[in-house]
């Protein structure tokens, strides 16, 4: 397992195109979006060499165009479950003892599939099924997915290349073997390419994996798992379901084999499963290991020196790229009163020049949220914060729920630091605005880390040294991607490694070596070359 024995390049990251007008990348995925919107797919259980389809179904809607049904994809019964749990085991023996270039082809394979033939398909499948605009699908599913594969093999060999010392009369080495059982990937609609990550790094590292996407997200999934099997992904390694939340978890955590779960989604769910995991573990074979990345209340705090128009370009990608639904978003704004007046002007001068409506459009910046749920729920938000005495909505606040499920960049503007809607995670188009006394920023510093449960990204804008070094010291616990002088979104493989910890996760870092060794259990070997034949030693000499 050393890596000099083979001679793997380091990753370099995936160069994002542009899809200008009359680009060919353009008019590629534009082609391939045409045939997915007027095609229906049948997404089956992929449980090892099987296609399941169990005949109840639910429909795949398109968020901006509810009613244009895209597809159909196959619901799971607990057996079905049950069979990928004895079908992962099965493929177990083979893969955890196939040699690691073995595993890392299969993987490097993948990324440059992704990267050539398929990827005007999975950003079309990206823009159809998750409502993603084409930059914001190339930047997902095509750039990071990419870079995970890749860094992730790179990572891997660096894992493998770490050994202990030895000397002329023993040999050590560290066996880094995979987890004794089967990992449970759970992933969110929001990226495809950690909808690809999470089974894949585990999978990578000689697991096999049981993998549950999100229905919101099961289109571009579907897709995922015909790229892996093309790469050459064994049957078995990775299999995919779909079904009841709560039946498909329970079913997998109450089984004795169950060795660790990938997790990215709401706090809420991942505290209920690691409560499941407590009270389930004396059935377990070994402690498994939980992973996890959940919410986020982002924040972006600027000093009285930081630029206005660099806060507020800040402000409109890292709020409502992507309809604010990233868990890395903007959503609780904290700004000086003395650059508040220019950065509401341009602020309401970049909303207005914001076009919104299907991702086919490519002159749209914004598209529809993902569901009728997460839009009654925004819409509830932007109502209360109408009627309230402590906020006020200062721009957007429409919303149109007829034919997609859109929701304008909304801006609330509150007098109380600790309004709901600065603490509570929201996942839309919804940022909150709380000006404060210029002379006032130490404590607002000290707001910005005590007013939210979670601690994932956040930004502080400032072109006093001084007062960048106190931010980045105040708020060393508020998040686990600190930026500074730039939005808290747009976190890249190999440069900046992902994750938070408070409630927002475990912050075991995708995107890293510290990730991947999650999913290996360490074994030590010494070898002695010349073995002693005698117990006593000099000291029990006379």
């Amino acid at each position: 397992m050393l890596k000099g024995f083979f001679h793997v390049p380091n990753a370099v990251n995936e160069p994002v195109k542009s899809y200008a007008p009359n680009s060919p990348e353009r008019a590629a995925v534009l082609a391939a979006y045409s045939e997915m919107w007027n095609s229906k797919i049948d997404v089956p259980l992929y449980i090892g060499n099987e296609e399941v389809r169990t005949g109840n179904t639910k429909t795949i809607s398109a968020p901006h165009d509810h009613l244009h049904i895209v597809g159909t994809y196959h619901l799971a019964e607990k057996s079905h479950i049950e069979n990928a749990i004895t079908t992962a085991l099965t493929a177990r023996t083979n893969w955890a003892k196939m040699a690691w270039e073995q595993r890392a082809a299969i993987f490097l394979k993948a990324a440059e599939l992704i990267a050539g033939p398929y990827r005007a398909r999975i950003n079309a499948a990206t823009m159809v099924g998750q409502s993603k605009t084409v930059y914001q699908a190339e930047i997902d599913a095509s750039c990071e997915l990419i870079d995970f594969l890749r860094f992730n093999v790179q990572y891997m060999t660096q894992i493998y290349n770490e050994q202990p010392k030895s000397n002329s009369d023993m040999w050590n080495r560290v066996e880094y073997r995979p987890l004794e059982g089967f990992v449970y990937a759970i992933t969110p609609f929001n990226f495809t390419a950690i909808a690809g990550n999470l089974p894949t790094s585990a999978a990578l590292m000689g697991n096999v994996v049981v993998w549950k996407p999100a229905a919101t997200q099961v289109y571009s999934a579907n897709l995922l798992m015909q790229i892996f099997k093309e790469a050459g992904l064994p049957n078995g390694v990775i299999n995919m379901v779909m079904g009841d939340s709560a039946m498909v978890t329970e079913t997998l955590l109450n089984s004795r084999d169950f060795a660790g779960v990938h997790f990215t989604g709401s706090t809420g769910v991942f505290n209920d499963i690691w409560a499941k995991i407590g009270t389930n573990i004396s059935k377990y074979k070994t402690y498994p290991r939980i992973v996890g990345e959940t919410g986020g209340k982002d924040f972006i705090i600027a000093h009285p020196s930081a630029n206005a128009k660099q806060v507020t370009t800040g402000i409109a990608r890292g709020a409502f790229e992507y309809q604010g639904q990233k868990c890395s978003a903007a959503s609780r704004v904290y700004i000086p009163q003395s650059l508040w007046p220019a950065v509401k002007e341009q602020l309401e001068a970049d909303l207005k020049s914001m076009k919104m409506g299907s991702p086919e459009d490519m002159r749209n910046f914004i598209t529809a949220v993902i569901s009728e749920g997460s839009f009654d729920k925004l819409a509830g938000f932007i109502d209360q914060a109408k009627k309230d005495t402590d906020a006020e909505v200062i721009m957007g606040g429409n919303y149109d729920k007829s034919k997609g499920y859109f929701i304008e960049p909304t801006v609330i503007l509150t007098t109380n630091p600790r309004y709901t809607t600065m603490e509570t995670e929201l996942f839309g188009p919804v940022v909150t605005i709380y000006v404060y006394e210029d002379a006032k920023w130490s404590e607002t510093l000290e707001l910005v880390d005590t007013t939210s449960e979670y601690a994932l990204t956040g930004a502080v804008f400032s072109q006093d040294r001084y007062a960048t070094e106190e931010a980045t010291i105040a708020l060393q616990n508020a998040a686990g991607n600190f930026y500074i002088n730039d939005k808290p979104t747009g976190a890249v493989v190999g440069m900046q490694p992902f994750g938070g910890a408070r409630g927002s996760g475990t912050n075991d870092k995708a995107g890293s070596m510290q990730n991947l060794l999650r999913w290996t259990s360490a074994r030590t070997i010494k070898e002695t070359f010349v073995t002693p034949t005698d117990y006593r030693y000099p000291f029990l000499g006379e």
